[in-house]
């Protein structure tokens, strides 16, 4: 096999390169700079933009080297990311086990380890580690999901590193890990499995809504009333049909009940940030959580319809919005670009998603395929977060938003998971085909 692509063709692959996903990339890796720097700016001691002891300079940095990386990517024969899946997985899963033995602890989670003057998040590079190994695994010959030791073999590439970043406190990339299942859904997964899940969540928020125990008994008439109804009716009920629905209520009854000391098992931040979306009246309106909520939300209303202007945003300037330059990222377009300029970014997402799709359903080798949904399901799963928590939608989980968000490993991460995709599908016509 060959590590270095061959040019034996005379014909350059980069005729198939996805130039509007390139573009789009290129557009928000430099927004996303502009507005790191803004978000940094310190109107009583302002340093300019090639200024590295920044974080708009060393962001700058972080994207030069993403550079390297995309170059490295093409120069790398296309056929290596699938020889080689497993071993970026294993290598991913090394890092998380580094990272719970000898991580060092930021704002509550231990996900950072220190490689010489580099900090770096292996969580982020694992979702590519997973990503690559979930499309080797079920893009291999006779890989079915009707097969249980199909499944068994997605629990394993999946439970490993979920359990290594559950251990990290990381909840925020935990979640964007379930959306892979997005990926498995394109493959034939059932719908009722993703249902299952949303069933669950909603639950979950009831039980912190209403007493459980109200809600227990609702659960019960409900399940007592759809009875009923299928007696009436003469329908025909297998045994092992109401063996299910009545585990199903004994499960969902005792679900409801014990989350209020699920609830209490998480910490304390944690608690407030759910909260804050539930029940105002519930939570210290001086708190962290109550507090950045409300100055995301002012942030960005105040932006009105075309901004106050680049390097105008008062909420911006005087460090009212905890960590803007990061996960809060958006707050900042918000404010000085507006609604016009938070809709271009939204657009902007909206493009590289679809092209990602289209560029996942045209692949004629089912890894490339399954990969390219991969890919499509951890940028979805972050975009929507990401706006989702600033807006006041969903709880601060702490993603980035891809491209734009302050941080290397982010910045690598999405790079190299976006940019392997671009690769594959440069050589769609004859994916893995040996010489």
């Amino acid at each position: 096999m060959m590590i270095i692509s061959s040019t034996r063709n005379s014909r350059s692959p980069f005729n198939n390169l996805d130039t509007l996903s390139v573009f789009v990339y290129v557009v928000l890796v430099i927004w996303g700079i502009m507005s790191i720097y803004s978000a940094s700016y310190n109107v009583e001691n302002p340093k300019p933009f090639w200024d590295f002891s920044t974080f708009a300079g060393k962001q700058f940095v972080f994207a030069m080297a993403a550079v390297g990386l995309i170059i490295l990517v093409f120069l790398l024969d296309y056929r290596l990311f699938e020889d080689f899946a497993y071993i970026f997985y294993i290598l991913s899963i090394f890092l998380l086990i580094a990272v719970v033995l000898f991580g060092k602890v930021v704002k509550g989670q231990q996900n950072w380890i220190q490689i010489g003057p580099i900090s770096m998040q292996p969580t982020e590079f694992a979702k590519l580690g997973v990503s690559l190994a979930l499309a080797r695994f079920l893009g291999a010959p006779g890989s079915k999901l009707t097969d249980r030791k199909i499944w068994l073999g997605i629990g394993i590439i999946c439970i490993i590193p979920a359990l290594l970043i559950l251990k990290q406190g990381d909840y925020g990339s935990l979640m964007v890990f379930v959306l892979l299942e997005l990926a498995l859904y394109r493959e034939g997964m059932p719908f009722w499995v993703i249902g299952l899940q949303v069933l669950v969540a909603v639950l979950f928020i009831l039980s912190l809504l209403i007493k459980p125990v109200y809600l227990a008994f609702g659960l019960f008439f409900l399940f007592s009333f759809i009875a009923g109804i299928l007696l009436l009716t003469r329908r025909k009920m297998e045994r092992w049909d109401w063996i299910v629905m009545i585990a199903s209520l004994v499960f969902a009854m005792a679900f409801v009940i014990s989350v209020p000391k699920i609830f209490t098992k998480l910490k304390k931040y944690h608690q407030e940030r759910i909260m804050v979306l539930l029940d105002e009246e519930a939570v210290d309106k001086k708190g962290g959580a109550y507090y950045n909520l409300q100055q995301s939300k002012i942030a960005i209303g105040s932006g009105g319809f075309s901004g106050k202007g680049y390097l105008e945003g008062t909420q911006t300037k005087y460090d009212f919005v905890p960590e803007q330059h990061s996960d809060f990222i958006f707050c900042t377009v918000g404010e000085e670009f507006g609604w016009v300029g938070s809709f271009l970014v939204v657009l902007l997402f909206m493009i590289l998603l679809f092209r990602i799709v289209i560029i996942a359903e045209r692949q004629k080798n089912r890894f490339a395929r399954i990969y390219g949904y991969c890919v499509a399901s951890i940028f979805f799963a972050h975009f929507t977060f990401n706006l989702s928590m600033t807006v006041g939608l969903f709880p601060t989980i702490g993603v980035p938003l891809p491209f734009m968000s302050y941080g290397g490993s982010s910045l690598w991460s999405f790079t190299l998971m976006l940019f392997i995709l671009l690769k594959l599908d440069m050589h769609r016509n004859r994916l893995f085909a040996r010489d």
